[in-house]
């Protein structure tokens, strides 16, 4: 049985090393090169530098078909694996052939535009890179042997019990057990939208009604006692489980939220990158 392979570890880094040779090569090059008569250092005008524009402005286009690959499951063309693992080195190698294909010349036009939307997305790659590789294997832990909806089954479950229980209190404690549960669906509807920024600072409304049960307890007597005790501990593992889908909530965001960026970013690039090559070539 083969043990599963990291995207970082694609056939013993196959993609790394073509990226570091590809980094290696545009550098050997731009050190060696023989810029013109005249000119200081080589450009984005001189045959070395349209080598290397041709080669940033391939990658690119090819790089944004890993979302067609990923759709495309009975493709031949490689394991989507493998084009994630070349996404991510040769995406990164970019950063290296577009800085020197405009031999580090930045100012405030298209062309330094494009090349920071690239500066952008890359970055954002990096991130979804990190969050792929340290938030699956939280998850599975929060989580356990649930998963997310059957949590939210659970809670829902255990929330009816507990407003069930509250019936039994005086009106007081009743209400404060409702408001706490509206609360707590309003904030889990917020979470599945991934409105998780606000909700991951947000106070827990049952965790606040429990402990202000506890206080109150001191007023009743006789059953009530042991029913507003019996609520107390249901709340006190709805407030646990409570937990848990929050933490869930917020590591779907964190996997799932970067791409709000990343894959807008790229499709800005693309239009910089058309524009670029248009001034360049038909313009200038």
């Amino acid at each position: 049985m083969h043990q599963h392979q990291s995207i970082l570890e694609f056939r013993q880094g196959r993609y790394l090393k073509l990226a570091a040779l590809l980094c290696v090569a545009s550098m050997a090059a731009y050190v060696w090169f023989e810029p013109p008569a005249g000119g200081p250092k080589p450009y984005g005008g001189t045959w070395l530098g349209y080598t290397l524009g041709t080669i940033a402005a391939l990658l690119i286009v090819w790089l944004m078909l890993l979302g067609i690959r990923k759709r495309s499951y009975a493709s031949s063309a490689g394991s989507v694996q493998g084009w994630t693992s070349a996404h991510v080195y040769l995406g990164a190698s970019l950063i290296v052939v577009a800085t020197l294909h405009c031999a580090f010349e930045f100012g405030w036009n298209l062309h330094t535009l494009a090349y920071a939307l690239m500066v952008l997305v890359v970055g954002s790659g990096f991130f979804g890179v990190f969050a792929y590789l340290r938030y699956p294997g939280r998850v599975s832990a929060n989580l356990g042997g649930d998963t997310l909806e059957t949590l939210l089954v659970k809670m829902s479950e255990l929330d009816r019990k507990c407003r069930r229980i509250a019936l039994e209190l005086p009106d007081e404690f009743n209400a404060l057990v409702m408001k706490a549960s509206g609360e707590a669906v309003r904030q889990a509807d917020s979470g599945k939208h991934l409105r998780l920024w606000r909700l991951g600072a947000a106070r827990d409304p049952v965790s606040d009604a429990r402990d202000a049960l506890l206080a109150m307890g001191s007023t009743l007597s006789g059953a009530q006692v042991k029913s507003n005790e019996q609520l107390v501990s249901e709340m006190t593992r709805l407030v646990a489980m409570t937990e848990r889908v929050r933490r869930a909530f917020r590591y779907r965001a964190l996997l799932r939220g970067w791409l709000v960026l990343h894959v807008p970013v790229s499709f800005a690039l693309l239009a910089a990158l058309t524009a670029h090559i248009i001034s360049v070539f038909y313009l200038w």
